[in-house]
């Protein structure tokens, strides 16, 4: 598929989607919406893409919400259809059996806070913001932030910033627990590619079921979430990774995964 409002690339096992359009510092709108959409499912189905990076084109945002030209003519049912659509996409991004880091450079606000939020984690620019602003608007978040931004900061805050529309620093966000890592903006991407690379050199099966464990967990009681980690433990056993893995250390010499999910 050709992409006009997104830059898509992979390299070494690391795929990168850079959100483009920066006259409009990456505002979401319905092309891109189904740009991403198009190019999550072609991740998806290439078995040899072992991480996401997302991150926004130019220096000054991310994303920078949703293109409000273009919301601000809905009705109920196209403002509910919209939102919804946004959520599947959003969920389709979370639910990527890969691990996915944003890496935030600049405006991460509305939309662009939900994507992030849906990621694994953030890493982000000394220069980037946070914040879900629609209450300024008359509107709320659409796109799952009332439900993700509660579950990673907890609701007190959540609240706070929903309520009040305002705006969080890169590393008010890190000491809230939003973000991972906070650095200069000209190292942010040689930052979270280190990171990458160091995620993809592990066998693609432990890192499914590490994600999975991980996140299926969080969502259920503890006892719950610890028969989830067995099962992921015992299927990773079963793995050409576990094989390699340990066979490695026994050996004394670094592993090689070749990110196989069969054999």
């Amino acid at each position: 598929m050709t992409y006009e409002n997104i830059l898509f690339q992979t390299k070494e096992g690391i795929a990168t989607i850079t959100f483009n359009r920066p006259k409009a510092l990456n505002a979401l709108n319905g092309p891109l919406l189904e740009e991403f959409a198009a190019a999550l499912e072609e991740i998806d189905a290439n078995e040899d893409i072992r991480v996401l990076v997302l991150t926004g084109a130019g220096e000054k945002s991310f994303v920078a919400g949703a293109d409000i030209s273009e919301i601000a003519a809905f009705n109920t049912l196209q403002a509910k259809l919209f939102a919804r659509k946004g959520q599947m996409i959003i969920n389709r991004l979370q639910d990527l059996s890969i691990p996915v880091i944003a890496a935030v450079n600049g405006f991460a606000l509305g939309g662009g806070s939900e994507i992030a939020l849906a990621c694994d984690f953030i890493y982000a620019a000394e220069s980037a913001m946070f914040g879900l602003p629609e209450i300024s608007l008359g509107i709320i978040p659409g796109f799952g932030g009332t439900q993700r931004l509660a579950r990673v900061v907890g609701p007190a805050i959540a609240k706070e910033m929903i309520f009040t529309g305002k705006l969080i620093s890169a590393r008010e966000a890190e000491a809230i627990g939003m973000v991972n890592k906070v650095c200069a903006a000209e190292a942010l991407m040689d930052k979270v590619l280190k990171t990458a690379g160091v995620i993809a050199s592990k066998g693609k099966v432990s890192l499914r079921a590490a994600k999975q464990a991980v996140s299926s967990g969080l969502n259920t009681d503890l006892a719950t979430g610890l028969k989830i980690e067995v099962d992921a433990f015992a299927l990773c056993m079963a793995s050409k990774d576990a094989r390699e893995g340990t066979g490695a250390f026994l050996e004394k010499r670094k592993a090689i995964f070749d990110g196989s999910l069969t054999g």
